[in-house]
């Protein structure tokens, strides 16, 4: 061998990481991060038959009524999806500073969990106990005096509201009021009605954030909230520790499992949260982060199918173990290809 063979030799690297990566199968031989649709979950609006499907700030998005939810599911389980976050959108005229329609037994969304449940025994069901549905004023929880929120007195509406959703046949509440000690409370209350095998995942770091507008024009609560905001029980988008402490509290008082939201924009405090707590840890890709990506692919911006998947791998890759996602469908579709 020539001195110059000798030489240049000496100057490539042995070390080549682009090894791994000539082939479709050795890139997902080696891949660190792998995406199911185990990991999805399914947020849904079920609304009342006279109330519109349509969603302006959210394409791709309807309000089901009670019997296209129970179709759609069917096709999303088609899909892979086995689970789905029930959400439900009251016409005004139901709704009063009391939430009281929270409260009857026969309000659309404890009729949408029983007929999933007789339909698909099977289907995992997430349901919110927070009011913000059921409220004239839009706020998560109870008005006492001037625009506070009362924790307490919101609390005991909670704790009402959720054990009415487990009767219906809820396998998971999820409250994401942000009362301060509302997991303990739930979790005493559902226990001693005897549904003690009723999960809770906790919105624990939800923040106030400006990505949730086009989910409040779904439930028709932009209208009822007007200039108001929630920052005085949702956290404070520049804090993490916080964030820390809200999840250890609701660990303590017996949540299941934590929930940040939103989730592309709080990546780091998905990532913190499962690494210091090691407890089942969801992200949620809400409206406004899925209302920009439509509205991105529709001028040609970026491609939907595409930034979607980056996306949810985004979410894997900081540590959560599982997506709730407007897009979930569009996933599955995707990873089934």
């Amino acid at each position: 061998m020539s001195t110059a063979n000798s030489y240049f030799l000496g100057q490539f690297p042995t070390t080549r990481l682009r090894r791994h990566r000539r082939f479709e199968w050795m890139r997902q031989l080696v891949a660190e991060t792998v995406l199911s649709s185990n990991d999805l979950i399914w947020p849904t609006f079920v609304r009342e038959e006279t109330l519109s499907p349509t969603i302006k700030g959210m394409p791709g998005v309807v309000r089901f009524t009670v019997t296209e939810l129970v179709e759609a599911a069917g096709k999303a389980q088609e899909l892979g999806i086995k689970a789905l976050a029930l959400f439900p959108v009251i016409p005004i005229e139901k709704r009063c500073e009391h939430a009281m329609e929270a409260l009857n037994a026969e309000n659309v969304l404890l009729q949408a969990i029983r007929a999933l449940k007789r339909s698909y025994p099977h289907l995992g069901i997430i349901s919110d106990p927070a009011l913000d549905s059921f409220t004239s004023h839009g706020h998560d929880g109870l008005i006492k005096g001037g625009d506070d929120v009362a924790n307490d007195e919101t609390v005991q509406a909670l704790c009402k509201h959720a054990l009415l959703q487990a009767e219906a046949g809820a396998d998971i509440v999820a409250p994401s009021d942000m009362m301060d000690g509302r997991v303990g409370a739930i979790r005493h209350y559902l226990d001693a009605h005897g549904y003690q095998d009723v999960a809770i995942m906790s919105y624990a770091a939800k923040y106030a954030s400006a990505f949730y507008n086009p989910f409040r024009e779904a439930l028709g609560s932009d209208q009822c909230l007007g200039v108001k905001n929630k920052k005085t029980y949702q956290m404070d988008p520049a804090n993490a520790c916080e964030a820390l402490r809200e999840v250890a509290l609701d660990i303590s008082e017996g949540a299941d499992s934590v929930m940040v939201k939103p989730g592309l924009p709080y990546l780091d405090i998905i990532h913190q949260v499962k690494q210091k707590f090691m407890v089942p840890t969801f992200a949620f890709h809400v409206s406004g982060e899925y209302a920009m990506l439509k509205a991105a692919s529709t001028q040609g911006i970026v491609d939907y199918e595409k930034t979607l998947f980056e996306i949810m791998l985004a979410f894997k890759r900081a540590g959560a173990d599982g997506i709730l996602s407007y897009g979930a469908c569009d996933v599955a579709k995707l990873l089934k290809k």
